[in-house]
């Protein structure tokens, strides 16, 4: 059986397994997913804020412009990526599972490891 687009096959696996990967593969694309909108976002705002006119090419003042709205950007992404995962820990104790806080590990993104 091929999971999700996967070249390799597991009918010897047990169910949990095969489930065990399955998890596994959501979370790296809900990931990705999540990568791309910031991306997206950070670009959508960060360029209308910083280049008020497009042009060949790129001022050293609107790269600067770009480089710290980025950052606040992820910053911000960040705060509230861990805020979010806290909430749902938190709300996942409560209910007396631990499921649902690995699959959020993988939204919050880390800039440079910070």
């Amino acid at each position: 059986m091929a999971l999700f687009g996967s070249s390799s096959s597991t009918p010897n696996n047990n169910p949990q397994e095969v489930k065990n990967t399955i998890k596994l593969q959501l979370q790296q694309e809900a990931a990705m997913a999540n990568a791309r909108s910031l991306i997206g976002k950070i670009n959508e705002h960060c360029y209308d804020a910083c280049i008020p006119s497009p042009g060949s090419s790129v001022s050293p003042k609107e790269e600067t412009c770009l480089s710290q709205c980025m950052e606040k950007y992820i910053a911000t992404w960040n705060a509230v990526s861990k805020a979010y995962i806290g909430r749902v820990a938190h709300e996942s104790k409560r209910l007396g599972g631990q499921e649902n806080t690995i699959a959020m590990n993988s939204l919050a993104v880390a800039p440079n490891d910070q």
